[in-house]
């Protein structure tokens, strides 16, 4: 396999990126990786690692970012392949993509998509417009907003934001789970003296297992090459966060909503869709799009779909076939750190048994960070969570 041109993983402290940077240096691809600072930046440990790099912020100094993303690929022999880990380097990419792209290899070619796909509300006014199934919202700016949520929604819902990096720096959650017209009020104003937009959102009923996902890669003519689907088991924060523990499962109607969609808006690149399907209807529900590497990389990876491999064979002018997982097996991804904490919420929610939590503790499983062939990320990892341990301690 031709391997002449880098890959720059842009964000080092979690462990999406230490799946892409483990995903390309096993194919011999050199890789270097960039982040604002050293501390915390636990994937700059692994041996697949060949060039460490500390840039200008993602947000704070955006401009200078771009200016020494530019510099260092005039440098390089052959375009880069740049690769954002998460929501706020995509934005950053999307919003200097036209620029960026001279000097870089990236999926996508139309700015503002990847930003618009992330805003909930542009991306549920496109799938509806694709006849795809979303829950209904209302929007904030109406002066009789709690009367149109008692009327149109009832409770339980939800306060959803536009924009989920901020809402979640600002509050530590994905959304307000408002259960009475108190909590309505109370979530609504805590949103707009924080200057952040959402909207109140049907929350579609069924436990965590109801969530599903529809894992993607389309190639530069928006084509699906690759496919698999998955289904969550847990998450955190529990019922509105990130999977935790997710095993896949071969979901036919997940391919049948999600591939024509993805298609018809012409995506590029990797992409996930979140399903939630409707304990009492069976219906799937689109929640949202991940436009980055999905935080269970590593499972898909070893079940033989590399999405960041893929996207590297194929931007360098490489064949990358075509390939999906039609039947289901089993094999589950878990993140026992966050696991840990979501498992204690669970129990003591009686949303589930310590009995049931433990015995998926036996079934086969891919972890998120330590791995005996590359140590040193989950060494570091661990010396981290030590130092912050000690320094609660001290200072009680």
């Amino acid at each position: 396999m031709e391997t002449k041109h880098k890959a720059v993983v842009l964000g080092n402290n979690y462990y999406i990126g230490l799946s892409i940077i483990r995903c390309l240096g096993k194919s011999g691809i050199p890789v270097a990786v960039l982040d604002y600072q050293e501390k915390g930046a636990y994937a700059r440990q692994s041996k697949y690692v060949t060039e460490k790099l500390i840039g200008p912020h993602y947000s704070k100094e955006s401009d200078k970012l771009k200016d020494f993303l530019i510099a260092y690929a005039k440098n390089q022999d052959y375009k880069p392949v740049l690769y954002p880990t998460a929501d706020q380097y995509v934005e950053f990419v999307d919003k200097y993509l036209l620029e960026l792209k001279e000097y870089f290899l990236i999926n996508q070619t139309e700015q503002g998509f990847w930003s618009d796909l992330i805003d909930k509300d542009k991306l549920y006014v496109l799938a509806q417009q694709h006849n795809v199934r979303v829950p209904q919202n209302i929007q904030v700016g109406n002066a009789d907003i709690v009367e149109e949520v008692e009327k149109e929604l009832g409770y339980p819902c939800i306060i959803k934001p536009s924009d989920s990096s901020r809402f979640v720096s600002k509050f530590r959650k994905k959304l307000f789970k408002v259960t009475n017209r108190q909590e309505l009020e109370e979530g609504l104003k805590k949103a707009k003296d924080a200057n952040i937009e959402v909207v109140v959102q049907q929350l579609i009923q069924g436990f965590d297992d109801h969530m599903y996902t529809f894992d993607a890669y389309l190639n530069q003519e928006a084509k699906i090459t690759h496919w698999v689907t998955a289904q969550k088991e847990r998450q955190y924060p529990i019922n509105f966060g990130a999977s935790v523990y997710i095993k896949q499962k071969y979901v036919p109607e997940l391919h049948e909503i999600g591939a024509p969609f993805l298609e018809a808006i012409g995506y590029k690149g990797f992409a996930e869709i979140e399903f939630k399907k409707d304990e009492q209807t069976g219906e799937y529900y689109l929640i949202e799009i991940n436009v980055r590497t999905t935080n269970f990389n590593q499972m898909l990876a070893e079940l033989g779909f590399n999405m960041p491999l893929l996207a590297y064979k194929e931007l360098t002018g490489q064949e990358i076939g075509q390939d999906s997982l039609k039947v289901s097996t089993n094999l589950a991804f878990h993140y026992m750190y966050e696991d840990l904490h979501a498992s204690l919420a669970y129990v003591k929610s009686g949303q589930l048994t310590w009995k049931s939590i433990l015995k998926t503790y036996t079934e086969k499983r891919v972890g998120s960070i330590w791995v005996a062939s590359d140590p040193k990320p989950g060494i570091y990892y661990v010396g981290n969570l030590l130092n912050k341990v000690k320094k609660k301690v001290g200072k009680r």
